[in-house]
């Protein structure tokens, strides 16, 4: 089992409503990484930026993004984690996709869909929080308007990553960067938050910022252009600040309804 977990956080801009031009250019990049990772993240919505007409896209794009993740995670030996509209059953998800170089699939469903956009009105709500076990580190991974509420996100589990995946934009960028710190912290946890960059088609504009803070909600990664941001994670930096601080073991026992 590793100590190490080795990320690579991709900050870019979206294709609007374009699947396919969207999966070629992650394609370029992904190809681009030369260093031996883990763990390649996306942002939110990566193939077709946060739309609230998922009619727009084909019906078939679902699929076809999560065979292109699987063949993604096996080339690179690396899982591939990201969310996309997908549908089921006729309805609309803004569904996270982590996707192990064996096949293997862990799905989240957004549960804070973001009223002030009127994605409650769109896309249906998850309500099952999902952990994945992956190389020796316990994941948990969020969906941007989800970091705006810590009961959901809390470590009642005593995972070692929380992962948001988002299109948060600029004009509340202050707010990305204190509540990752925040969450870090709270839950002594490494916290990984991928943003994207550029401008949509609605004219929202988006200033990355996609980050990583360990458990003592310390900084380690951190880029505002178009990048591929790398970092590695340390096992060792959990257990030993969690022994030094038990801080977790005075948490509150609560049961969501």
């Amino acid at each position: 089992m590793s100590q190490h977990l080795t990320i690579a956080l991709i900050q870019s801009q979206l294709h609007w409503e374009a699947p396919q031009q969207n999966r070629t250019m992650f394609e370029e990049k992904i190809d681009s990484i030369s260093n031996d990772v883990d763990v390649i993240v996306l942002p939110e919505m990566f193939t077709s930026g946060f739309t609230m007409n998922p009619g727009n896209l084909d019906t078939s794009e679902g699929i076809k993004t999560v065979d292109w993740m699987q063949n993604q995670a096996k080339k690179k030996d690396a899982a591939i984690v990201g969310s996309m509209v997908f549908q089921e059953d006729d309805k609309f998800f803004n569904r996270l996709w982590f996707v192990q170089p064996d096949g293997n699939l862990s799905t989240y469903d957004k549960k804070h869909t973001f009223t002030l956009a009127g994605e409650d009105k769109v896309y249906t709500a998850g309500n099952k929080k999902v952990l994945v076990d992956f190389r020796g580190f316990k994941m948990c991974p969020l969906i941007c308007y989800d970091l705006r509420f810590p009961v959901w996100a809390r470590n009642a589990e005593n995972y070692d990553i929380l992962i948001y995946v988002a299109n948060w934009p600029k004009t509340r960028i202050g707010a990305w960067d204190t509540l990752l710190k925040a969450r870090a912290i709270e839950n002594m946890a490494y916290v990984i938050g991928v943003n994207r960059i550029g401008q949509d088609n609605l004219g929202h504009e988006y200033s990355g910022h996609s980050a990583v803070y360990d458990a003592l909600g310390n900084p380690i990664a951190y880029s505002e252009k178009e990048d591929i941001i790398y970092t590695t994670l340390d096992k060792a930096h959990i257990e030993s600040t969690r022994e030094k601080l038990k801080f977790l073991e005075d948490r509150d026992d609560f049961t969501l309804k």
